[in-house]
């Protein structure tokens, strides 16, 4: 089992301003917490532990509950993305023709897992089943940039042009 790596929480108090501004403005609405959610992510970027415990405390909603909305949907981050967000395809014409060695060889060389960004924040790295361009087999993306017909050794020539 590996721990995951976690980047140190650096939220700003101009942030958290705005955070409780926002929850102000919303508190005691019913249905609120998902846009409180969607909101706090957009100011953080994510929804660290940190950020959890102010919409619990000021919206006086259990973090379980708070805890279990932002995990259940796709949509919501407990991890920072880096300033270069990496996805490798996983989806099966990707997968069969070698995306998974991709995929190990970005752990290795970042040394970090899937769903965790590198302590500098720089990258950040996941696996998507599918961008569209299985002509390309094996694909990965940094930000907008497509990388097809991969093979791992490409992989440290892709990553120092983001150095």
């Amino acid at each position: 089992m590996s721990l995951v790596k976690t980047v140190p929480f650096q939220g700003t108090k101009e942030q958290e301003e705005k955070l409780l501004e926002m929850i102000r403005a919303h508190k005691g609405q019913k249905g609120a917490l998902m846009p409180v959610l969607q909101q706090a992510q957009d100011i953080y970027g994510y929804l660290p532990i940190e950020v959890q415990k102010i919409i619990s405390d000021e919206m006086e909603i259990p973090m379980e509950k708070i805890y279990g909305v932002a995990t259940f949907y796709a949509q919501f981050a407990l991890q920072p993305k880096g300033k270069y967000r990496i996805s490798v395809c996983l989806g099966t014409a990707c997968y069969v023709k070698g995306s998974g060695k991709i995929y190990e060889k970005l752990q290795d060389i970042l040394q970090i897992q899937g769903g965790e960004c590198t302590l500098d924040g720089k990258f950040s790295l996941e696996a998507c089943r599918c961008v569209g361009a299985c002509g390309l087999a094996p694909v990965m993306t940094i930000n907008d940039e497509v990388y097809g017909r991969l093979v791992p050794d490409d992989v440290q020539g892709i990553l120092e042009k983001y150095q």
